[in-house]
Protein backbone atom coordinates (compact mmCIF):
# COMPACT_ATOMS: atom_id res chain seq x y z
CA UNK A 1 0.00 0.00 0.00
CA UNK A 2 3.16 2.38 1.03
CA UNK A 3 4.18 2.17 -2.67
CA UNK A 4 1.07 2.42 -4.28
CA UNK A 5 0.39 5.88 -2.25
CA UNK A 6 3.69 7.25 -3.14
CA UNK A 7 2.88 6.63 -6.46
CA UNK A 8 -0.22 8.75 -6.03
CA UNK A 9 -2.10 5.74 -6.83
CA UNK A 10 -5.25 5.12 -4.59
CA UNK A 11 -7.12 2.12 -3.79
CA UNK A 12 -10.58 1.41 -4.24
CA UNK A 13 -11.28 -0.92 -1.69
CA UNK A 14 -9.91 -1.86 1.66
CA UNK A 15 -10.14 -4.73 4.00
CA UNK A 16 -9.04 -4.85 7.55
CA UNK A 17 -8.50 -8.02 9.51
CA UNK A 18 -10.93 -7.81 11.93
CA UNK A 19 -12.59 -4.67 11.22
CA UNK A 20 -14.27 -5.13 7.62
CA UNK A 21 -13.41 -9.19 7.77
CA UNK A 22 -12.99 -11.96 9.92
CA UNK A 23 -9.03 -12.58 10.01
CA UNK A 24 -9.90 -15.84 9.09
CA UNK A 25 -11.14 -15.12 5.79
CA UNK A 26 -8.39 -12.79 4.84
CA UNK A 27 -6.00 -16.30 5.65
CA UNK A 28 -8.05 -18.15 3.43
CA UNK A 29 -8.10 -15.78 0.20
CA UNK A 30 -4.30 -14.89 0.90
CA UNK A 31 -1.18 -16.83 -1.01
CA UNK A 32 1.21 -15.69 1.52
CA UNK A 33 2.88 -18.22 4.00
CA UNK A 34 1.43 -16.14 6.90
CA UNK A 35 -2.33 -14.16 6.84
CA UNK A 36 -2.11 -10.53 5.72
CA UNK A 37 -3.42 -8.15 8.33
CA UNK A 38 -4.77 -5.20 5.13
CA UNK A 39 -5.60 -6.13 1.67
CA UNK A 40 -5.95 -3.44 -0.40
CA UNK A 41 -7.76 -3.04 -4.31
CA UNK A 42 -6.31 -1.58 -7.14
CA UNK A 43 -7.45 -0.62 -10.90
CA UNK A 44 -5.62 -2.10 -13.10
CA UNK A 45 -6.18 0.82 -15.09
CA UNK A 46 -4.81 3.29 -12.58
CA UNK A 47 -1.07 1.53 -13.15
CA UNK A 48 1.27 3.38 -14.89
CA UNK A 49 1.37 3.11 -18.82
CA UNK A 50 3.44 4.42 -21.78
CA UNK A 51 6.85 3.91 -21.98
CA UNK A 52 10.72 5.35 -21.55
CA UNK A 53 13.62 5.67 -23.65
CA UNK A 54 14.69 2.25 -22.25
CA UNK A 55 12.28 -0.63 -22.24
CA UNK A 56 12.57 -4.44 -21.01
CA UNK A 57 10.74 -5.96 -24.23
CA UNK A 58 9.51 -9.38 -22.60
CA UNK A 59 8.30 -12.24 -24.89
CA UNK A 60 6.62 -14.96 -23.71
CA UNK A 61 8.61 -14.98 -20.49
CA UNK A 62 5.96 -17.06 -18.45
CA UNK A 63 7.29 -17.53 -14.54
CA UNK A 64 5.94 -14.87 -12.69
CA UNK A 65 8.27 -14.23 -10.36
CA UNK A 66 11.01 -13.48 -13.37
CA UNK A 67 8.34 -10.95 -14.59
CA UNK A 68 8.19 -9.63 -10.86
CA UNK A 69 11.80 -9.13 -10.61
CA UNK A 70 12.36 -7.87 -14.19
CA UNK A 71 10.18 -5.10 -13.10
CA UNK A 72 11.67 -4.06 -9.86
CA UNK A 73 15.00 -4.09 -11.91
CA UNK A 74 13.29 -1.76 -14.55
CA UNK A 75 12.31 0.45 -11.53
CA UNK A 76 16.09 0.56 -10.47
CA UNK A 77 17.28 1.61 -13.68
CA UNK A 78 14.52 4.11 -15.42
CA UNK A 79 13.39 1.50 -17.64
CA UNK A 80 10.17 0.89 -18.90
CA UNK A 81 8.91 -3.09 -19.60
CA UNK A 82 6.77 -4.19 -22.36
CA UNK A 83 5.31 -7.66 -22.41
CA UNK A 84 4.17 -10.07 -24.95
CA UNK A 85 1.26 -12.31 -25.91
CA UNK A 86 1.70 -15.62 -23.43
CA UNK A 87 3.76 -13.24 -20.24
CA UNK A 88 2.72 -14.04 -17.20
CA UNK A 89 0.59 -11.58 -15.69
CA UNK A 90 2.59 -8.81 -13.68
CA UNK A 91 -0.38 -8.34 -11.62
CA UNK A 92 -0.80 -12.13 -10.30
CA UNK A 93 0.45 -12.77 -6.70
CA UNK A 94 3.45 -14.13 -7.48
CA UNK A 95 5.03 -11.33 -9.85
CA UNK A 96 3.41 -8.57 -7.19
CA UNK A 97 5.33 -9.94 -4.58
CA UNK A 98 8.49 -10.02 -6.69
CA UNK A 99 8.31 -6.69 -8.05
CA UNK A 100 8.43 -5.33 -4.52
CA UNK A 101 5.95 -2.45 -5.88
CA UNK A 102 7.62 -1.53 -9.07
CA UNK A 103 4.32 -2.15 -10.18
CA UNK A 104 2.90 1.00 -9.32
CA UNK A 105 5.83 3.06 -10.91
CA UNK A 106 7.02 0.95 -14.25
CA UNK A 107 5.53 1.96 -17.12
CA UNK A 108 3.68 -1.11 -18.89
CA UNK A 109 4.20 -0.63 -23.01
CA UNK A 110 2.32 -1.92 -25.43
CA UNK A 111 4.33 -4.51 -27.51
CA UNK A 112 3.94 -2.34 -30.74
CA UNK A 113 5.04 0.89 -29.32
CA UNK A 114 8.55 -1.01 -28.47
CA UNK A 115 11.52 1.61 -29.66
CA UNK A 116 12.75 1.38 -32.88
CA UNK A 117 16.63 0.74 -32.46
CA UNK A 118 16.11 -3.25 -30.78
CA UNK A 119 18.92 -5.10 -29.23
CA UNK A 120 17.98 -8.68 -28.81
CA UNK A 121 19.72 -10.63 -26.08
CA UNK A 122 20.73 -14.50 -27.19
CA UNK A 123 22.09 -17.16 -25.39
CA UNK A 124 25.07 -17.46 -27.81
CA UNK A 125 26.21 -16.35 -31.32
CA UNK A 126 26.00 -12.12 -30.53
CA UNK A 127 28.11 -9.63 -30.30
CA UNK A 128 29.50 -9.49 -26.57
CA UNK A 129 26.73 -6.47 -24.55
CA UNK A 130 29.71 -4.08 -23.61
CA UNK A 131 30.58 -3.40 -27.74
CA UNK A 132 27.33 -1.94 -28.56
CA UNK A 133 26.92 1.95 -28.19
CA UNK A 134 23.59 1.44 -25.86
CA UNK A 135 22.24 5.08 -26.25
CA UNK A 136 18.31 5.44 -25.85
CA UNK A 137 16.05 5.27 -26.84
CA UNK A 138 16.51 1.40 -27.58
CA UNK A 139 14.35 -1.84 -26.15
CA UNK A 140 16.30 -4.32 -24.70
CA UNK A 141 14.51 -8.06 -25.64
CA UNK A 142 14.35 -11.02 -23.57
CA UNK A 143 12.93 -14.34 -24.51
CA UNK A 144 11.18 -17.03 -22.62
CA UNK A 145 12.83 -19.26 -20.07
CA UNK A 146 13.39 -22.33 -22.29
CA UNK A 147 13.08 -20.92 -25.40
CA UNK A 148 14.64 -17.80 -26.24
CA UNK A 149 13.63 -15.41 -28.74
CA UNK A 150 12.14 -16.79 -31.90
CA UNK A 151 14.43 -16.20 -35.23
CA UNK A 152 11.79 -13.94 -36.56
CA UNK A 153 12.03 -11.74 -33.89
CA UNK A 154 15.41 -11.83 -33.86
CA UNK A 155 15.93 -10.73 -37.75
CA UNK A 156 15.13 -7.13 -37.39
CA UNK A 157 17.41 -6.51 -34.34
CA UNK A 158 21.06 -6.25 -33.38
CA UNK A 159 22.22 -9.46 -31.69
CA UNK A 160 24.02 -9.24 -28.51
CA UNK A 161 25.40 -11.71 -25.91
CA UNK A 162 26.37 -11.82 -22.18
CA UNK A 163 29.86 -13.54 -22.22
CA UNK A 164 29.81 -16.41 -19.81
CA UNK A 165 33.76 -17.35 -18.85
CA UNK A 166 31.73 -19.86 -16.50
CA UNK A 167 30.16 -23.02 -17.05
CA UNK A 168 26.87 -22.07 -16.90
CA UNK A 169 25.04 -22.39 -20.46
CA UNK A 170 22.77 -19.41 -20.04
CA UNK A 171 21.42 -17.32 -17.38
CA UNK A 172 18.07 -16.78 -16.05
CA UNK A 173 16.12 -14.22 -17.44
CA UNK A 174 15.99 -12.00 -15.13
CA UNK A 175 19.24 -11.93 -14.17
CA UNK A 176 19.67 -11.29 -18.07
CA UNK A 177 17.66 -8.05 -17.54
CA UNK A 178 19.71 -6.61 -14.83
CA UNK A 179 23.11 -6.99 -16.61
CA UNK A 180 21.92 -5.61 -19.94
CA UNK A 181 20.14 -2.55 -17.51
CA UNK A 182 23.54 -2.36 -15.61
CA UNK A 183 25.84 -2.22 -18.69
CA UNK A 184 23.62 0.34 -19.83
CA UNK A 185 24.06 2.50 -16.82
CA UNK A 186 27.88 1.69 -16.60
CA UNK A 187 27.97 3.53 -20.13
CA UNK A 188 26.51 6.46 -18.92
CA UNK A 189 23.40 6.30 -21.07
CA UNK A 190 20.69 7.28 -18.67
CA UNK A 191 16.91 6.13 -19.72
CA UNK A 192 14.91 9.27 -20.75
CA UNK A 193 11.34 10.67 -18.50
CA UNK A 194 8.70 8.91 -18.65
CA UNK A 195 6.89 9.24 -22.00
CA UNK A 196 2.88 8.68 -21.15
CA UNK A 197 0.62 6.77 -24.24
Amino acid sequence: MDAASRAGIEHVGLLRAGEDVEDELLADVSTLGHAPRVVAVYRRGDLPAGTRDVVLGLWRVSDPGNVGTLLRTADAFGAAVALSDGCADPTGPRALRASAGAIFRVPLAGWDGLPERRIALVAHGGEPLSEFALDPPLALLLGAERGGLPESLVTDCYKATIPLPGEAESLNVAAAGAIALYELSRAGTAPGVARTS
